[in-house]
């Protein structure tokens, strides 16, 4: 593994440590943190098989990174629109009139911008025929694909628990199209990274 690589691995496990500091919903988070913990262990196997370059590792970490925070609050409580008020003295909800918690949705978008790389990796490497587009397009359809899982996932483990916290769990805060907005986002993740992914073809 190389040293960019061995240090975001690093970065991550010392995030991930720290959002365990005085949970505050601790059996929520450790639904949540399961999640980072599979994801770590995949990342760390597949990179060991394929060898994934620096830039999709970290891309990878830095999703994982994010997802602990998230983790943390529960997503829906996450207190963004607080810090940027603290740091820079502006407010997203004021600004845009949003009445809820958005950062579920950016961890969604995110994990389409992170992942896309390593998967059109993979793909490429699996077929090396394939062209840069067909390569990119698999990439795509398997973001979909795991974020449809993901949110059936997520609804299974909904289903085992109580009412209230399963909505804690799901964070849907009330919103019925929540797992279509999660998924759409992703996907459009993904997509806005083809600009980049075609250009560095051309060079």
């Amino acid at each position: 593994m190389s040293a960019p690589k061995k240090a975001a691995l690093v970065a991550v496990l010392g995030i991930f440590a720290a959002t365990w500091i005085h949970p505050l919903w601790p059996l929520e988070q450790t639904l949540h943190s399961s999640l980072t913990v599979i994801g770590l262990l995949a990342l760390w196997w597949v990179d060991r098989r394929w060898q994934l370059g620096n830039g999709a590792f970290i891309a990878i970490c830095g999703f994982i990174a994010i997802h602990c925070v998230a983790a943390r609050w529960l997503y829906s409580n996450v207190p963004y629109d607080a810090w940027l008020q603290s740091l820079l003295g502006w407010s997203p909800d004021a600004a845009f009139g949003w009445q809820r918690n958005h950062f579920d949705r950016l961890i969604h978008f995110l994990y389409g911008v992170c992942f896309t790389p390593a998967l059109l990796q993979l793909a490429r490497h699996s077929w090396p025929a394939l062209r840069i587009g067909q390569a990119f397009t698999l990439a795509v359809m398997a973001v979909m694909c795991s974020s449809l899982v993901y949110e059936w996932l997520e609804w299974g483990i909904a289903l085992a628990l109580s009412p209230e916290a399963a909505e804690a769990y799901n964070g849907q805060q009330g919103d019925m199209w929540d797992a279509h907005a999660d998924m759409l986002l992703a996907t459009l993740g993904s997509l806005l990274l083809w600009p980049l992914v075609r250009r560095s073809v051309v060079r």
